[in-house]
């Protein structure tokens, strides 16, 4: 049988590459590979370290005195760390504030207003996450993260049974706290500065990332629908790190919640305001 050659046309070869790349479709090829490339290595880092973006711990030594008149410094062991958190003890409180700060700073820096919980009557409970002032360890997960806070919350329940609990969570820590208030129902929630969802403001101030990389979905909105008890909302109408439209959300989605909108104040000030500490001393009252 003759053998069969494919017979390659005269010109082929000049056709082919005739049909080749000029040097500016490389270039432009290239720097859409070098874009794609950053771009994923990007994406990459957020999802592997976003917990540096979260989270802005600020560590004190190990023998830093954190302890004022009539507040005693305490620790609560959980799986892997050991938390610090302050306990202001009254000799007959109407109940307890358990207080979930914001994203930064450490107890030395947010347990600054005992002489409020003092005059309403009301122990108060803050702890440090993991990382911050004198707590070991480190925020590894959301389901970590929560379960170290219903820790906190077990580890002084009760003492206060048959009397009146709230749950305060400022900034970062209003997802924290729903969620804790919807586990356990207590008389009144207080969120200030709050965010409906952790994807929304990633979208407002990374709208280039991918939402699926978030591992910190931290759902206010979901979490406060299920809660039953008073819920009061505080937030400034000139905060530009939480707009108040996040409170907006979370009020349509708890009827019984109560918003105070502070005009002038921002994200950080909130406290300073003589209408927050008034509206405050009020929920406290009418529980």
């Amino acid at each position: 049988m003759a053998a069969r050659y494919a017979v390659w046309p005269a010109g082929a070869a000049g056709q082919a590459r005739g049909r080749g790349w000029s040097w500016w479709q490389h270039i432009l090829f290239l720097v859409v590979a070098l874009l794609a490339t950053s771009y994923l290595t990007a994406v990459g880092w957020v999802y592997r370290y976003q917990e540096r973006l979260l989270f802005k711990p600020e560590r004190l030594a190990t023998d830093h005195v954190l302890a004022l008149p009539d507040v005693e410094e305490v620790t609560v062991d959980v799986p892997g760390a050991r938390l610090s958190a302050l306990h202001l003890r009254l000799p007959d409180p109407q109940g307890v504030v358990f207080f979930l700060h914001g994203n930064n700073g450490n107890l030395a820096t947010w347990f600054v207003n005992a002489d409020f919980y003092r005059a309403a009557n009301y122990d108060l409970f803050m702890l440090d996450y993991r990382g911050y002032g004198k707590s070991s360890g480190r925020i590894e997960s959301e389901e970590q993260l929560r379960a170290d806070v219903l820790a906190a919350w077990r580890s002084v329940a009760g003492r206060y049974l048959g009397k009146r609990r709230v749950i305060y969570g400022r900034s970062l820590g209003t997802a924290l706290a729903a969620g804790l208030a919807a586990e356990v129902q207590p008389e009144l929630t207080i969120l200030v500065s709050p965010y409906c969802r952790m994807v929304e403001l990633m979208r407002a101030s990374h709208a280039w990332l991918p939402p699926f990389i978030l591992r910190y979905p931290l759902d206010t909105c979901r979490d406060l629908g299920q809660i039953r008890g008073s819920v009061l909302l505080v937030h400034g109408e000139q905060d530009q790190t939480i707009p108040i439209g996040h409170s907006e959300q979370l009020l349509a989605r708890a009827p019984q919640a109560r918003l105070l909108r502070l005009r002038g104040a921002g994200h950080t000030d909130v406290h300073q305001f003589p209408a927050y500490a008034e509206r405050m001393r009020q929920a406290l009252r009418e529980l």
